[in-house]
C-alpha cells in the first residue's frame, strides 16, 4: 500500500499507520489514553502561545499536532507514522493540502494502550529517530513513567516524581508527569 492509497482508505473509526508499504490497522485509543494525549497536547500549545507573547514574536516556535497526525516518513515502501502528538518547530512547517507531511515531527509522543507490545512500541520509536525527529516521549500510564528517546541515542526514564522537559526543542517547556498521569476514577 502506498501513502496515498492510505489516504484515501476507509478505516471505520480504526487507527491505522503504513509500515513500510504494509498496512497495520489498531482499535481506536481507550478514554485515559485520550485523557493524557490531550493534556499534553493542551499543555503544549498553551506554552506556545505564552512564548510567543513574551518574545512579542511574529513567528510562533511551532505548531503542536492532534492525535494521529500522519507524517511520511519513508517511500517506497511508504512509511506512515502517526504519535498521538506532535510538535514541528516554525521553519520546518510543510506547506502540505490534504495529504501527509513528508517530514518527522521535532518531538513525537506516545501514549501507551494495554495493547500496546513492547515490539512494536521500540520499532516506532526507531522510525520516529531515523526520520529526523530529535525528541520521542513514550508515556507509560500503568507503570506511571515516561521514556525520553534522542537523536543522539541516550535514553533517560522518568519517574512520575520529576518532569518531561522540552530540552533543545521546546526550550523552556517542562511538564510534571505526575500531573499528566492523573489516577482514573477508579484509582481515586
Amino acid at each position: 500500500m502506498t501513502a496515498d492509497q492510505l489516504l484515501a482508505y476507509d478505516a471505520r473509526g480504526m487507527r491505522t499507520e503504513l509500515v513500510r508499504g504494509v498496512l497495520v490497522v489498531r482499535e481506536p485509543a481507550g478514554y485515559h489514553h485520550g485523557s493524557i494525549a490531550a493534556r499534553i497536547l493542551v499543555r503544549i500549545a498553551a506554552f506556545l502561545e505564552r512564548d510567543q507573547v513574551a518574545r512579542a514574536a511574529i513567528h510562533p516556535l511551532g505548531e503542536v499536532l492532534a492525535a494521529e497526525t500522519g507524517f511520511a516518513l519513508q517511500r517506497r515502501p511508504d512509511t506512515v507514522r502517526a504519535p498521538d502528538v506532535a510538535f514541528v518547530a516554525w521553519e520546518r512547517i510543510p506547506s502540505v493540502g490534504t495529504g501527509f507531511a513528508e517530514l518527522a515531527p521535532d518531538l513525537a509522543v506516545e501514549v501507551l494502550s494495554p495493547s500496546d507490545r513492547p515490539g512494536d512500541v521500540l520499532a516506532k520509536v526507531a522510525d520516529w529517530l531515523t526520520a529526523g525527529t530529535a525528541l520521542v516521549w513514550v508515556i507509560d500510564p500503568d507503570r506511571r513513567v515516561g521514556r525520553v528517546y534522542r537523536a543522539n541515542g541516550s535514553e533517560t526514564i522518568v519517574e512520575a516524581s520529576a518532569a518531561l522537559d522540552g530540552e533543545d526543542v521546546l526550550p523552556g517547556f517542562a511538564m510534571p508527569l505526575a500531573r499528566l498521569l492523573v489516577p482514573s476514577k477508579d484509582e481515586r
